[in-house]
């Protein structure tokens, strides 16, 4: 009995040094795992994003010489196609989905499909073939959206919104994370939308209007609190910045006598403004337009608030490729870049990319097309983040302090620097669902 009172303490002692043992090595494999996702999130990332490359059968077999063409730069993580994989003129036939869908899916690279106007929208006109639209989407929601991964014989895992019970259809309506950046993905189709002026209660507009917001709105809350670095979100259809309207406690007093129809986009800007609002970091939009761009894309800041102010913290890109069956926009991001993302197009048929048409003297010009449609300050000597660069090069220039206190991508377009071209060296993949 005696002896059994002596040993009790050196048991004590000896199950408190294990526990300690057990709880120090948790402790490090916490700090462990915390250290690993902090390198992650602020290491390089690099994506291809493609639109309208597929018009007509005769399309396919460019299309594929460029998603393999991509899948051979080992820089590139995933592909974003944004919208119309089928053309204007085409019926939408089952046939032709299957077909495009056998095509993309069969890319190495992983492809995130968006939908966009001739997809499903416009197949209620005579050239689509006279069907019910939204049949039409829930058809192609069954046949590229049947589960949470991508496309690609390497897919992502995604999160859809399926996912959450009151949003159950919306299985296009997509977000993901990558090297600390939140991605989201959008079904807003062109022209407007897919408002309709018809009699009675818009249901599919309005219905994908509501599951839009609060897709939005959630995913900046859910960056936020991750501290992702930045937020990109991505759509088809030009939202046409240009036009916002403020919000009036009154509005139901006045009667409009303009003819302009009702801006189909209206909500999906406000849930931008919000968004940019919560998360207060980088935010870049990018998306489809019909307008001309010399260079393939075009780069601006022309969303407003309620107030009518210039939402600081996010950045428009609007690309048109001339030749979108061998043309691609590749983005890279690097957290150590200011600011910290760059862009260029990519032709399969040339080596050489769009790059600034003012470069310094140690890197000559590969083309003769501008780099970003915004000129250099004179005052500013333009420096390249790049790894075959002499040592003695100044380091590139940081932005200047915003106007209001969020954090912009880039300043207003009357200070706006060059973008700079892409580092030499390639960046590291690095994927993970959300």
């Amino acid at each position: 009995m005696h002896r059994v009172e002596r040993d009790a303490p050196r048991v004590e002692r000896a199950v408190a040094a294990r526990l300690t043992r057990a709880v120090t090595i948790a402790l490090a494999l916490a700090c462990g795992a915390i250290a690993h996702a902090r390198a992650e999130g602020n290491a390089p990332l690099a994506f291809a994003v493609i639109s309208d490359a597929l018009t007509r059968p005769a399309d396919e077999a460019p299309v594929r010489r460029m998603l393999d063409a991509i899948a051979r730069d080992g820089s590139i993580a995933f592909i974003v196609y944004d919208g119309n994989f089928k053309g204007a003129t085409e019926p939408c036939r089952d046939s032709i989905y299957q077909s495009r869908h056998d095509l993309l899916d069969a890319s190495r690279t992983p492809l995130v499909m968006l939908l966009g106007q001739h997809d499903w929208a416009d197949c209620a006109l005579a050239h689509g073939g006279t069907y019910d639209p939204v049949e039409r989407l829930d058809f192609v929601r069954q046949l590229f959206f049947a589960d949470a991964s991508s496309l690609g014989q390497n897919p992502l895992t995604l999160s859809r919104e399926s996912d959450v019970a009151r949003f159950r259809t919306f299985r296009e309506i997509v977000r993901w994370q990558a090297q600390g950046i939140a991605f989201i993905g959008l079904n807003a189709p062109s022209p407007n939308n897919h408002y309709l002026t018809a009699g009675g209660r818009n249901g599919e507009f309005e219905d994908r209007a509501v599951a839009t917001t609060f897709w939005l709105e959630h995913a900046a809350e859910s960056a936020r609190r991750a501290e992702m670095r930045a937020l990109v979100i991505m759509l088809q259809a030009d939202p046409d910045f240009s036009r916002y309207e403020r919000r009036d406690r009154f509005a139901w007093l006045h009667f409009s006598r303009s003819n302009q129809p009702r801006d189909g986009f209206l909500e999906l800007k406000r849930s931008l403004v919000k968004a940019a609002e919560i998360f207060r970091g980088p935010v870049v939009v990018i998306h489809g337009t019909d307008v001309p761009e010399p260079n393939g894309f075009h780069i601006d800041q022309p969303l407003r608030n309620d107030k009518g102010l210039i939402v600081t913290n996010l950045t428009r890109v609007a690309i048109a490729f001339r030749k979108p069956q061998s043309q691609w926009l590749e983005v890279q991001s690097d957290a150590q870049w200011h600011p910290p993302f760059r862009l260029r197009v990519r032709d399969v048929k040339e080596s050489h990319t769009k790059e600034s048409s003012a470069p310094p003297p140690e890197a000559p010009a590969q083309s003769s097309e501008p780099y970003a449609p915004y000129p250099a300050p004179a005052s500013t000597p333009p420096a390249l983040p790049r790894n075959d660069l002499p040592e003695s090069l100044p380091p590139p220039p940081s932005m200047p302090p915003p106007a209001s206190e969020l954090p912009p991508l880039l300043t207003p377009p009357q200070s706006l620097p060059p973008i700079y071209p892409l580092p030499a060296s390639g960046v590291q993949n690095g994927v993970s669902g959300q």
